[in-house]
């Protein structure tokens, strides 16, 4: 018998097979809807987002290739990394490349990268991605140093527990609470250690 093996015997003897023990229930006191309006809600996440240092830019529908264009001009982006499935206007004149499993060196190349996301979380101003289409693996919204999303009004939700409704577990979720952000013992906060130093969003309705 192993060390580890030894160990996991021990705990299965302590805690018993739980088999004739009645199940403890789990008390839920937190909140799982919210009784802000949508228009709220809206307004709740950009504060959130600027809150934590994001841009956000706001458009209607018609408006996207527009703020697109104007969000890459400015932060002067030239070779952009996209998600595969990536459904959106993109402007003529730059170098955009779909990821197909690039390295990590390979998207660190780029100026920027382009994606959705599955939904928002107004209270925490908390974007996420679960590897769909337009959203891409993980390691490209990870690596290039901006990060240009792309969020429709209809995905914004109030709290966490409504996200989690929507989201499915077997997938990779990436949760993006503003750009990558750290700070050592001194409380000096740098941005960019492990992720994008700048994350813009631009949402749309």
């Amino acid at each position: 018998m192993t060390a580890r093996s030894d160990v996991l015997a021990r705990i299965k003897a302590a805690v018993g097979t739980g088999q004739g023990v009645d199940a403890v229930p789990e008390p839920r006191g937190y909140r799982v809807r919210t009784d802000r309006q949508p228009a709220e809600l809206l307004e709740l996440l950009v504060d959130r987002l600027h809150d934590y240092g994001a841009t956000v830019r706001r458009c209607a529908p018609a408006e996207l290739a527009v703020s697109i264009s104007a969000a890459l001009a400015e932060c002067g982006a030239n070779r952009i990394v996209r998600a595969p499935g990536l459904d959106l206007p993109l402007p003529a004149g730059l170098e955009v490349v779909a990821d197909d499993g690039l390295s990590a060196a390979e998207l660190d190349s780029f100026d920027a990268v382009i994606t959705t996301a599955a939904l928002a979380i107004a209270e925490t101003g908390t974007i996420v991605l679960d590897g769909g289409a337009g959203q891409g693996r993980r390691a490209i919204s990870l690596i290039p140093d901006y990060h240009l999303c792309v969020l429709r009004a209809d995905q914004v939700v109030g709290l966490v527990p409504q996200a989690i409704a929507l989201l499915d577990p077997r997938r990779s979720l990436t949760w993006i609470s503003g750009p990558s952000a750290t700070s050592d013992i001194e409380l000096d906060r740098v941005q960019g250690v492990h992720g994008p130093r700048t994350l813009e969003v631009v949402l749309v309705g």
